[in-house]
C-alpha cells in the first residue's frame, strides 16, 4: 500500500529523515515510535505531501504522493489541531468532511452514533466551536473525522495523547476493529509504548531520522522496546 524509496528530508545541513526503503502492506496496523526529534511527524507529513522530500519519493497505492493527488480520496489523517476548522462546531465539521467523502447528513448522523460513549456528551449538541473544546475533545473530534467515509489509509499522530484512560481503551478497540478484515491500513505514531504494542502488529523505531528497528509485534515486543529506550 505504502512504499518508500531513498527518502530523505534535510533542513540546511541537518538530515531529519533518512529512510532508504520501507514498505507498509495493505491491511497492516503500523506503529512508529521514537524520541522527540526522531522524524515521526516529518515522515507522516511527507506521506501527506505537506512538506516536500529532499530526495526520494513515497508511493501510496502506486501513486507518487508529491506528483499526483489521486491518493487523497482514500487517505485520511489527523496530525494535530491544525487539521480542524476551528470556527466550526463539531457537527458542522463532521458534515463538511462527510460531504467531501460523498456522505449526506443522515449518513453522518448514523456514523456518529457509534462514538456516543467516546464523545461522552461533551462534543455534539454543545453549541461550541471546535476551538473552544478541550485538547482532549478536539482530539476526539479529529480522530473520528479521520474515520469518516471508510478510508483505506488512516494516519494518526499521537492519537492517545491528552485522552483519558477510558477513551484510550475505546479508541484502541476501534482501531483493532477497523483492520479486522485487512482492508484498511492504519499508521500510528506514539510515545506510549504500551498503547502502540497493544494496537499495532508491526512497529518501526526511528532514531534521528533512521530506522533502527523493524519489529513484528509479539509478547516480547514491549520489553524489547523498553530495553532499547532505557539504554
Amino acid at each position: 500500500m505504502i512504499k518508500v524509496t531513498e527518502l530523505t528530508k534535510k533542513y540546511g545541513k541537518q538530515t531529519v529523515l533518512n529512510i532508504e526503503s520501507l514498505e507498509i502492506p495493505k491491511g497492516q496496523t503500523f506503529g512508529l515510535v521514537g524520541n522527540n526529534g526522531a522524524g515521526k511527524t516529518t515522515f507522516f507529513n511527507l506521506i501527506l505531501d505537506l512538506i516536500h522530500p529532499t530526495t526520494g519519493f513515497i508511493l501510496n497505492n502506486d501513486i507518487q504522493v508529491n506528483k499526483s493527488e489521486d491518493w487523497k480520496p482514500f487517505t485520511t489523517a489527523f496530525i494535530d489541531e491544525s487539521f480542524l476548522i476551528d470556527y466550526l462546531t463539531p457537527e458542522e465539521y463532521f458534515y463538511f468532511i462527510g460531504e467531501l467523502r460523498g456522505m449526506n447528513k443522515a449518513d453522518i448522523d448514523t456514523f456518529l452514533q457509534q462514538f456516543e460513549e467516546i464523545f461522552n456528551g461533551e462534543i455534539l449538541g454543545q453549541k461550541k466551536y471546535l476551538r473552544d473544546l478541550s485538547k482532549g475533545n478536539q482530539k476526539k473530534a479529529g480522530i473520528v473525522a479521520a474515520l469518516i467515509g471508510n478510508p483505506e489509509v488512516i494516519i494518526l499522530d499521537e492519537p492517545f495523547a491528552n485522552l483519558d484512560p477510558t477513551t484510550q481503551i475505546r479508541f484502541k478497540k476501534t482501531f483493532r476493529s477497523l483492520t479486522k478484515n485487512k482492508d484498511r491500513t492504519i499508521l500510528i505514531s506514539s510515545h506510549d509504548l504500551n498503547h502502540v504494542t497493544e494496537v499495532c502488529e508491526r512497529i518501526v523505531v526511528l532514531d534521528k531520522g533512521d530506522i533502527v528497528k523493524d519489529i513484528k509485534t509479539s509478547a516480547e515486543t514491549l520489553k524489547e522496546l523498553e530495553g532499547y529506550f532505557s539504554v
